[in-house]
């Protein structure tokens, strides 16, 4: 049985490891790798088809906890324990539940003190005591709700009747658990490491000129110490930079993987004539960015970019955090639209982003003859793909990858300068 600290609005756990609020998914993901011989039961849950519309949950079934995830920032929002048999707790050091010692109303009181009256919920049967960043829920018989007065911290209970015992406790930021959202990443969290903010892709004429970066650094002294908001560093890499100018912008990458074979080669006019290099280009890996860059092998110098979203239910899922990009495009000109008179308003250029549906945008940017690209993952070691298969598809420089579910699971921006040179 595990037995953890409750700390109010940021954290549940012990001195070996702690889940604090606002840390990624895939930090949390790291804790339970590490404690997989004390954390055992583990479900992930998410919506498949709306993977936006319900939050992203870690279940602790054999533990009776929840963490519950922010869907579009994949940061932590509350931390549940639903089960308070299977888990013992303290605050401050001092135990209030475990197989001794009851989470009783009275227990709760003397554990935490005096707080604001508590709500009760008609629909669920449940008394709902709040304390800053804290709520535990107890179940009421309905009989009870004739002597309750809204406004009163308790509920009046006839004599010899039973207290009620805590049936589930969250944490969370703020005053109220059903507006709260998770904070920004706390510093602790950080590890030496750069996180991105947002991101803005730089084109110019309808070609993509570079990424614009807004990233988030663990602050230094006096600052990390007060965990003061951040703002953000710009950085900006561009198509033809070095790898030196992307390790000075960006910072060592997570990983280096050099490219065995392209498989996507096949797709190019005059595929056969393309000599296979003896060198190989290679990847520059930004795990906490959700970023890849390419580098061309004989110059060194970028050649793409690959951007992750980092949604459930993708092969990569995980492996990647999210990169919220912005991408606006104008409608490319054909010799139709030139020919429209001068007095016709242009079209407004869309906006893309890492929550953009391609069956909303696909009208806009594909010819009605345009054909995808069927795209089958697997790895070296495990030839089955749980997640079934995604549909690429090609607009000016840039290819998207679209799941089942018609989110886009990444998007490729390529030199278009060196890939015609290729197809020469």
């Amino acid at each position: 049985m595990l037995e953890l600290e409750v700390v109010p609005e940021r954290s549940l756990g012990n001195e070996q490891w702690e889940f604090v609020l606002g840390m990624s998914f895939s930090q949390a993901v790291h804790i339970l790798q590490q404690q997989a011989r004390t954390i055992k039961g583990l479900q992930v849950l998410y919506s498949d088809l709306n993977p936006l519309a319900m939050d992203l949950v870690i279940n602790l079934s054999q533990d009776g906890i929840r963490l519950i995830f922010d869907p579009m920032v994949q940061r932590l929002k509350i931390i549940e324990v639903y089960n308070m048999n299977k888990v013992k707790l303290k605050y401050c050091g001092i135990p209030f539940n475990s197989l001794e010692i009851l989470p009783t109303f009275e227990q709760i009181d003397r554990s935490f003190g005096a707080t604001h009256p508590g709500v009760y919920d008609e629909t669920q049967q449940l008394f709902v005591l709040n304390f800053r960043g804290l709520a535990f829920s107890f179940p009421v018989d309905s009989k009870f709700q004739l002597w309750y007065t809204p406004g009163r911290g308790a509920l009046p209970f006839p004599n010899g009747s039973p207290s009620p015992v805590v049936s589930k406790m969250s944490i969370y930021t703020g005053n109220n658990l059903n507006d709260t959202k998770p904070p920004s990443l706390p510093d602790c969290c950080y590890y030496n490491h750069c996180y991105l903010d947002h991101l803005d892709v730089i084109r110019d004429d309808g070609s993509t000129i570079g990424l614009k970066l807004y990233l988030n650094v663990e602050g230094v002294g006096r600052r990390r110490l007060m965990e003061t908001p951040k703002q953000p560093v710009i950085r900006i890499v561009k198509f033809g930079d070095t790898c030196q100018e992307v390790n000075t912008a960006l910072g060592s990458p997570s990983r280096v993987f050099y490219k065995a074979e392209d498989k996507m080669k096949i797709h190019s006019p005059n595929a056969h004539k393309l000599v296979t290099s003896r060198s190989s280009d290679y990847f520059y890996n930004y795990f906490s960015l959700g970023l890849d860059v390419l580098f061309d092998a004989k110059t060194h110098t970028v050649t793409k970019f690959i951007l992750h979203t980092n949604y459930p239910g993708h092969y990569n899922f995980n492996m990647y955090y999210r990169c919220d990009f912005k991408i606006v495009l104008s409608k490319e000109r054909t010799k139709s639209t030139e020919s429209v008179s001068l007095d016709v308003s242009e079209k407004p250029p869309h906006i893309i982003t890492a929550f953009t549906k391609w069956d909303s945008i696909q009208d806009f940017l594909l010819k009605p003859n345009a054909q995808p690209v069927i795209l089958n993952r697997s790895s070296s070691t495990n030839t089955t793909n749980p997640f079934g298969s995604t549909i690429c598809h090609g607009y000016q420089d840039m290819i998207f990858e679209v799941m089942q579910n018609k989110h886009i699971a990444s998007l490729t921006l390529y030199h278009q300068r060196r890939f015609r040179a290729e197809q020469s």
